[in-house]
């Protein structure tokens, strides 16, 4: 009877932990589509926009770009143009994996955009 309880009480840790894993990997693979929905970039966006667009309808066409990446993608970046705002975007192009595309807004208009490889 105790070997059995023992077998039951193994059985019932090993379901949980599965239940866990499950659960880590849903969530994972649910934070990795968020963070691509929200810093994937067409490339051909990339081209189309030039600088001194207006702001808000280079905007419209990009994603938010609000994700726990950011920061990852400001490394290695050319110096941000003084008094500007920018927003960082992953290349969508599968030629292109770790292509930034940068694009920086001043005074409502795009002063720039910049493109290079994450370090």
């Amino acid at each position: 009877m105790a070997q059995r309880k023992g077998c039951l009480i193994g059985c019932g840790v090993a379901l949980v932990l599965g239940i866990g894993l499950l659960a880590a990997l849903f969530l994972g693979v649910g934070k990795m589509l968020d963070v691509a929905d929200k810093t994937l970039v067409d490339p051909k966006v990339y081209a189309s926009v030039r600088v001194g667009d207006p702001e808000g309808e280079v905007r419209a066409k990009l994603p938010s770009g609000e994700s726990f990446v950011k920061s990852a993608l400001k490394e290695g970046g050319p110096a941000e143009p003084a008094g500007s705002v920018c927003a960082w975007y992953v290349s969508s192009d599968d030629k292109a994996s770790e292509e930034v595309l940068r694009f920086c807004f001043k005074d409502g208009k795009l002063a720039e955009k910049a493109q290079y490889h994450m370090k």
